[in-house]
């Protein structure tokens, strides 16, 4: 099924440090999203949004990436990594790396984010800075809402250190028995079931581990609490499943997310304050070594922060913004839904999100492909979704009127299982036939295809795209989709469904390609194509937009390409292992980044072609898991919209456009500003602002003269 992932024949000049480590690529990704939260020009409750989304980023890596390391480690594996390092040298790296920057967010909330809200009128006290007043109201809370919830645990002969789930927010408390004398440990799990900021008054908080430390005696009667100490720990949390059939799958992968809270620990985060003999009982019972131990300025866990960003105060948010109604399918906003299937039967839709509405389009289409009467079938993939998705309601109703329904469900969706296989029971239970893909591949695609009745000729209606069918995401990620009647995607499509929930061999396609067969020889032909078109004399230009790209393949393949004279601009959110901008062999690459309000989710892979452009867009980036291990989709678009896609890319790429530029040795540098100081254009708000009837009157502040800045970048003309 898979291709093979051995490296193609290089040109002897290419060096053997060209790629960047994946992992510290990742963390320098990280930091770009804490420099968003350093910046003081940004709205103080977005600031505060960016640090919460720093942190959680490196919760998850450390659980995934951080634990996969330390698991080669253990099992004694050597091999050197792409970039030339040692699992080693890359662990001690990281985590000396993932430590300063952890320092870093730590100042930064506590010397510049912190003050700014005490400016705004938010507080973040500590249990000693309440009034008198304000002790007694939070003593009536734990007194009612949070002291049944508790269950201190001690530590002693007769009652063994007690086991700690992953990213818990624990305190170590240590008592002393006044009659005998002695000294106990004891254990308390602050509860992540109840608010972490607790509200004393108007805007006024105190963090919830301030109010349990605040009412130890209650916890402890009779023992006098000597000391206490927050700590958090990060554990191995990925999932390791044998596949079988499909049911086994489900009852294994249940047992196995049981097991994820028991995975060993990889990470111990504890306040500076904390007593060194308190930490090395915690170091010696947890089984983590001293250089996986960060030492911070409380408050621990960042992640919890965004409570704040719900707060009722807008003047401290990003204007509101609100998705328009894509003009494909409604030429004005109006109160009347568009008819999806009758546009599509026109014409193919290219759809933006969040700028263009995920709710009246994609959604859309289904809730009325699933009412239709004409409509015989729908078959969707589903890879992450809400639980309570209007995308699942919609497949319900569709099965409940008698259609035939399948849904081709990835309930390995990292950190997703569970939720995943919930409501795979439930559209099960509905009638709706659930597979789980093919056995060793996650399937990944992003499709919806509907079957309806024209007058008695079958036709098929399908929607491919980058991003998850999950309508709540929707509104803050990136992402193209294509709403289509073209029969050969359509029989592209249909079999591709087929191949996913029967037997058979992966076929040819039309107008897709797919993953695992041929989608990394499918764009690696691509680029040797370029090459030959200017060996031919055409001038070559690639285009890439993606998320990660580490794929040793696609990065030599385009490294070549430039050594040709291609011009390769890439435009990446994530990780990127290639080097740009290396003399003899990357000088015509370009590697940009853009972060923002919204998450820039969508892969776009685009070709000159000597005039005769390809534009393909779907669910893959450029990486293993993506090329070998996964059921992956590109559809090619038609000329008109690879216009557009293409105007938007070289938008995010022009010099004057607010971006990181990845330099040779891997550094990421940040520029947003020209050389007289004036802020650079901000991509994403170019993009709403291009359109102000997406935003509501009331929310929205006098547009910027668009033409202007348009005319400034060079692209779109005058509108």
């Amino acid at each position: 099924m898979t291709e093979t992932s051995h490296l193609a024949p290089v040109a002897a000049m290419l060096p053997s440090d060209r790629f960047l480590d994946r992992e510290l690529s990742w963390l320098a990704f990280n930091q770009r999203v804490l420099e968003l939260a350093q910046d003081q020009d940004m709205e103080l409750l977005e600031r505060v949004k960016y640090i919460s989304i720093f942190a959680s980023n490196l919760d998850e890596f450390f659980m995934v990436r951080v634990a996969g390391l330390k698991r080669r480690l253990a099992t004694g594996l050597a091999k050197k990594t792409i970039s030339g390092k040692l699992p080693s040298e890359v662990h001690a790296e990281v985590l000396a790396q993932s430590y300063e920057a952890m320092k870093e967010a730590s100042k930064t909330f506590n010397d510049s984010i912190l003050p700014a809200l005490v400016a705004s009128g938010i507080e973040i006290l500590r249990w000693e800075e309440l009034t008198s007043d304000e002790r007694q109201a939070m003593s009536k809370l734990f007194e009612e809402q949070v002291f049944p919830v508790l269950t201190p645990l001690a530590v002693d002969p007769s009652h063994p250190f007690p086991y700690i789930s992953g990213l818990s927010l624990n305190l170590a408390v240590v008592v002393k028995n006044p009659s005998a004398g002695d000294e106990l440990f004891a254990r308390v799990k602050v509860p992540p079931s109840l608010p972490r900021f607790i509200e004393v008054s108007r805007q006024r908080f105190v963090p919830l581990e301030d109010v349990i430390s605040g009412h130890l005696d209650k916890l402890f009667p009779g023992m006098q609490v000597l000391q206490y100490h927050a700590f958090r720990v990060t554990r191995n949390e990925e999932l390791e499943v044998e596949e079988d059939d499909a049911e086994n799958l489900l009852q294994a992968l249940e047992r196995e997310l049981m097991r994820r809270r028991f995975g060993p620990a990889v990470r111990l985060e504890v306040e500076n304050s904390i007593d060194p003999h308190v930490l090395d009982l915690i170091i010696s019972e947890l089984g983590v070594d001293h250089n996986e131990v960060f030492r911070l300025t409380g408050p621990l866990d960042h992640e919890s922060l965004l409570e704040l960003v719900n707060l009722n105060r807008e003047d401290l948010k990003a204007p509101v913004f609100i998705s328009r109604t894509s003009t494909a399918l409604a030429e004005v906003e109006s109160s009347t839904a568009p008819d999806i299937l009758d546009v599509m039967r026109h014409r193919e839709v290219l759809l933006h999100h969040p700028y263009d509405s995920f709710s009246t389009s994609m959604q859309l289409f289904l809730e009325q492909a699933s009412n239709d009467p004409n409509v015989l079938a729908i078959k969707q993939t589903l890879y992450r979704t809400s639980g309570d998705s209007p995308i699942v309601d919609a497949l319900i109703n569709a099965a409940e009127m008698g259609k035939q329904v399948l849904a081709v469900v990835e309930i390995k969706a990292r950190f997703d299982e569970q939720n995943n296989i919930d409501w795979s029971r439930k559209l099960e239970e509905a009638g709706v036939h659930v597979v789980y893909g093919i056995v060793g591949l996650k399937t990944h695609a992003k499709l919806c295809l509907v079957v309806r009745n024209d007058g008695g000729k079958l036709n098929r209606y399908v929607h491919i795209g980058t991003g998850n069918y999950n309508p709540r995401t929707a509104r803050y990620y990136e992402d193209y989709g294509l709403l289509t009647t073209d029969p050969k995607i359509g029989e592209d499509v249909a079999s591709l469904f087929n191949h996913l929930s029967g037997y058979g061999v992966q076929g040819e396609y039309h107008r897709l390609i797919v993953a695992p067969k041929g989608l990394r020889t499918g764009l690696v032909s691509r680029i040797e194509r370029e090459i030959e078109h200017v060996r031919n004399g055409y001038s070559g230009h690639i285009r890439i937009k993606c998320n990660s790209i580490v794929d040793e393949t696609i990065i030599d393949a385009l490294y070549r390409a430039s050594q040709a004279g291609v011009k390769i601009d890439i435009l990446v959110r994530g990780i990127c292992a290639l080097r740009p901008g290396v003399t003899g062999y990357s000088e015509n690459i370009r590697v940009r980044s853009v972060l923002g309000r919204f998450l820039e989710h969508s892969r776009v892979y685009d070709f000159a072609n000597a005039g005769d452009r390809e534009t393909w867009l779907g669910s893959p980036d450029l990486m293993h898991r993506n090329l070998d291990r996964r059921v992956e989709t590109l559809v090619r678009i038609n000329p008109q919209d690879s216009e557009t896609i293409v105007e938007v890319i070289d938008l995010g790429m022009s010099d004057n456009t607010a971006s990181w530029h990845l330099q040779p040795d891997g550094e990421w540098i940040r520029k947003h500003e020209d050389e007289n100081g004036e802020p650079l254009i901000n991509y994403q708000e170019l993009l709403i602002n291009r359109f102000p009837i997406a935003r509501s009157a009331a929310d929205s502040p006098i547009p910027r003269r668009i033409d202007t800045i348009l005319n400034k970048v060079g692209l779109f003309g005058s509108h």
